[in-house]
């Protein structure tokens, strides 16, 4: 199957260029809509994503259109590599059926391991040198005076975990989790 996938940034903004240009190239299905490309949930998109098989294409007007930034672009790329699919930009003239379209999104996708790479190596060495200055990561432990006395609350059953929680400011799952680790002095 060959897909379309046209898509504006607002209610306002007109489809029909995207949608002309994608029936000229002889698509089977066309999926459209109009949302931001920087929401994460876009249901047309998504329903395409989840239709795709071994030997479907999809079609774009440009990159933009497709994805919210380079790096989810290239995990779509991805996405499409792993169900065999190829992916055609008109606007870029990108095509990965070609050995030139591959080549360019097998180059973006080492840039992007690249900066996944570099920024968990970052971090790690930022993690590495706050607790060489004696920092400890993670949530600061809630007191354990604060735990008892929610756990004192909880047991009543006058109060809702809700509002033990608005009392002490204890969350149930720390409740719970100490709860779990004390119930032999229960």
């Amino acid at each position: 199957m060959i897909y379309g996938y046209a898509r504006v940034s607002t209610l306002d903004q007109n489809l029909d260029r995207q949608i002309i240009m994608l029936k000229q190239c002889g698509i089977d299905e066309l999926f459209t809509e109009k949302i931001s490309g920087t929401k994460k949930n876009r249901p047309e998109l998504d329903r395409l994503l989840e239709q795709l098989q071994d030997g479907d294409t999809v079609i774009v007007e440009s990159l933009s259109r497709l994805g919210r930034s380079t790096k989810n672009l290239i995990e779509l790329v991805e996405l499409f590599q792993t169900k065999g699919v190829q992916l055609v930009s008109l606007k870029e003239s990108i095509d990965t059926s070609t050995p030139s379209g591959k080549l360019l999104f097998t180059l973006m996708s080492a840039i992007a391991q690249f900066e996944r790479d570099t920024i968990a190596e970052r971090t790690a060495e930022g993690l590495k040198a706050a607790r060489a200055k004696g920092h400890v990561g993670g949530r600061p432990k809630t007191k354990k005076e604060k735990l008892i006395h929610a756990m004192r609350l909880y047991t009543t059953g006058e109060y809702t975990l809700k509002e033990i929680e608005e009392l002490t400011g204890v969350k149930k799952s720390t409740l719970y989790r100490y709860m779990k680790e004390h119930a032999k002095d229960l």
